[in-house]
């Protein structure tokens, strides 16, 4: 208790260092020459947000990079042979390749969802677009281990002949069907796991999505009209190439996301049944085994797998600034 007491203490202590910078240097550049003023001002701005990020990433990340090259315990140097454990060993072949299955279905069936309810719910009356787009974009005030709890009732088993409490089964079982345990089982568990990703990601893509449908110039969609385009053929020659860059940055924050993904693997499964992923296996490497060594690979490996897709996002916002 004492050691997190003084690492607030520390972190409380650095912030306000900067801060007290930050206010020293402000008032020495104001009293400069308005010459030097103009060309140093923006410097002491950005000054504090430089220091924070290499502070609490930059360093983070560097230390992190060094610690794979040591053992369980972050003391002898061993060379490659955690990234021997990255390329060897079956269970991150396995995280691997469940990250991979994440990476590809999440992002796409949340930008389709989104961008199918933006659409149909751009032709509603004002009122009951609101109503439609607050019920698709109210899981997302649910936080993801809310979420996987929530998740965790809807997929429930009991054996056959009892009761099921949960919402799946008992539909499921009323009509006949024997109760199915979604978890447990390999051939559909990390599908299960996924909607609750799509399920609460969906409606941020759609809001993103609708405010670019909005924005497309109705002089176009009468245009493509007047020239006998029907709404399909309006929809994906006029309508998608102009909101093209939004579904990429929209696609590629909920990849880095997805990228990421822990909470709902750890509270549903803790990554048993093959549904392991990347960060899950990280946590436990960490915090179970006590192989820092291993933990510490298995995050230059997110690093490295999430920078592609940041570059990617940074392009298409500048990309959607020059174009305001």
């Amino acid at each position: 208790m004492s050691q997190l007491v003084s690492a607030a203490a520390a972190i409380l202590f650095g912030v306000g260092g900067v801060l007290l910078l930050f206010w020293v240097l402000n008032a020495v550049v104001e009293r400069m020459p308005e010459r030097w003023e103009s060309r140093l001002k923006p410097w002491v701005f950005i000054g504090p947000a430089v220091i924070v990020v290499t502070i609490f990433l930059v360093f983070p990340a560097l230390d992190t990079v060094r610690r794979s090259f040591l053992g369980p315990a972050s003391e002898e140097f061993v060379g490659l042979a955690n990234y021997r454990y990255l390329v060897t060993d079956p269970g991150v072949r396995t995280a691997v390749t469940n990250n991979i299955l994440w990476l590809v279905i999440v992002p796409t069936l949340s930008v389709a969802i989104g961008l199918a309810v933006a659409v149909l719910a751009d032709r509603l009356s004002e009122r009951w677009e609101k109503v439609a787009k607050s019920m698709i974009f109210l899981p997302m005030a649910i936080s993801f281990v809310g979420a996987s709890t929530i998740w965790l009732f809807i997929y429930a088993w009991r054996t056959p002949g009892t009761p099921q409490i949960g919402l799946l089964n008992a539909i499921w079982t009323a009509f006949g069907g024997t109760p199915i345990p979604w978890v447990q089982n390999q051939l559909v568990n990390d599908f299960a796991l996924m909607v609750i990703m799509v399920w609460l990601q969906a409606g941020f893509a759609m809001v993103l999505l609708s405010a670019a449908i909005k924005n497309v110039p109705e002089d176009t969609i009468e245009a493509a009209r007047i020239d006998g385009a029907t709404e399909v053929q309006i929809f994906w020659r006029v309508t998608v190439p102009q909101i093209r860059s939004t579904i990429v940055v929209v696609g590629t924050t909920i990849l880095i996301l997805v990228l990421k993904i822990f909470d709902i693997v750890y509270v549903m499964t803790n990554g048993n049944f093959g549904t392991d992923v990347i960060a899950n296996l990280f946590i436990r490497n960490m915090f179970n085994f006590g192989q820092f060594g291993h933990a510490a690979v298995l995050v230059v490996l997110l690093i490295v797998l999430t920078i592609p897709f940041m570059i990617i996002n940074v392009k298409r916002f500048r990309e959607q600034e020059a174009q305001r």
